[in-house]
């Protein structure tokens, strides 16, 4: 059998194979709370074969979230239809983590109304890369109660049922705007030095443990380098990796930093046809797994099976980790299992991302016009 589909483990937590589904936005949740189209969608993804889930970003507080179909977490009220999520994947045999996230400034992005503005580390004026309204810098005294509100929610995942936790800490949100130079401007212990500017991501990482215990599986999606010249740069991303992998974080998922203007200098990337335009994050991916003492996940515009079985069997990455595919094929680690080792079939339109901004829930567009044809 192929080397992705061994039994593995992050910590404590034991995976059926090396296939995760990357945290994706899915449009389902209402008023922060889990439906049964979402409960839908994840038991089709468990059936479908896949090791760990990641669900979509889940805000810890009201200042940081960002859509009204985003789930929360955010106070206890939310802990019975997050852990009738989590049972429905157990009942299928995968694992299920939940991606805590701050949006910081992105925040006004999606809410226009309301006298709230958004918040960020600091104020960049004139920034060609942002595209959402007014936004504030933040006090030091809010710093700690978002650095309090990601411990809590920490804790209300474990009631949850959730087998681990990622902290988003790349694609433009709060985390990897503290790390960026271009939008960290601060002057104080937040600012200046990576080590400043990484200082919330240890914060945050010692609020949960604090509140959870040693035990429980901790990850990070993290933004090594933006999308941008002038931005956050490999070289420190790489070591930011590194600290936090030091720290204790249990595994990393390698991915961009701050998003720039096209869908090229984004996570998001098109036009994937080939094998040369896969796994866009593999030098970064590559270079962060040979020095890191703990389990990295690859993502990245990942369509070829023999592509995803090399990268493993090279050392290169410990999981391979898939978004925009299962939108289209949630059903295709079955697929792989069973000989059928075809090509994914996204074709990296982007529409289904274009698709959520319009306010619908989560699906393939390019298939459900296939299918009209």
């Amino acid at each position: 059998m192929s080397i992705l589909f061994e039994a593995t483990n992050i910590k404590t937590m034991e995976l059926r194979n090396r296939f995760v589904r990357s945290a994706t936005a899915d449009g389902c949740g209402e008023s922060g709370y889990v439906t049964a189209r979402q409960i839908k969608l994840f038991e089709e993804l468990a059936e479908g074969g896949v090791g760990l889930i990641i669900t979509g970003l889940t805000s810890v507080h009201p200042s940081g979230h960002g859509a009204s179909f985003q789930n929360s977490v955010g106070s206890d009220d939310y802990i019975p239809g997050l852990k009738r999520l989590t049972t429905a994947v157990h009942n299928r045999g995968a694992k299920i983590a939940i991606q805590l996230v701050h949006a910081g400034r992105e925040r006004r992005k999606w809410v226009k109304d309301g006298d709230e503005q958004a918040m960020a580390p600091s104020v960049v004026e004139n920034d060609p890369y942002y595209t959402g309204g007014k936004y504030r810098a933040m006090t030091e005294e809010e710093i700690w109660e978002i650095i309090e509100a990601f411990g809590d929610a920490g804790k209300r995942a474990r009631e949850a049922e959730f087998d681990a936790i990622q902290i988003h800490g790349a694609h433009a949100f709060l985390m990897s705007q503290f790390l960026s130079p271009y939008t960290n401007h601060r002057s104080d212990d937040w600012g200046g030095s990576l080590e400043n500017r990484l200082r919330i991501h240890c914060e945050i990482y010692g609020s949960i443990r604090e509140k959870m215990g040693i035990d429980y599986p901790l990850l990070i999606k993290l933004g090594v380098q933006d999308g941008f010249p002038g931005g956050l740069d490999f070289n420190e991303g790489e070591k930011a990796a590194l600290l936090l992998s030091q720290l204790g974080f249990d595994a990393l998922e390698i991915s961009q930093g701050l998003r720039g203007k096209w869908f090229e200098e984004t996570e998001f990337r098109t036009k994937i046809d080939g094998l040369k335009q896969e796994a866009y994050f593999r030098g970064w991916c590559r270079q962060v797994k040979h020095r890191a003492q703990v389990p990295v996940m690859m993502v990245g515009g990942l369509r070829t099976f023999e592509l995803m079985e090399e990268i493993i069997q090279k050392g290169e990455a410990d999981f391979i980790s898939l978004s925009r595919p299962f939108i289209r094929e949630p059903d295709i680690i079955n697929d792989w299992k069973s000989g059928n080792h075809h090509r994914a079939k996204c074709i990296s339109c982007n529409k289904c991302i274009e698709a959520l901004r319009n306010g619908e829930s989560l699906h393939c567009p390019q298939q459900k016009a296939e299918g009209n044809s």
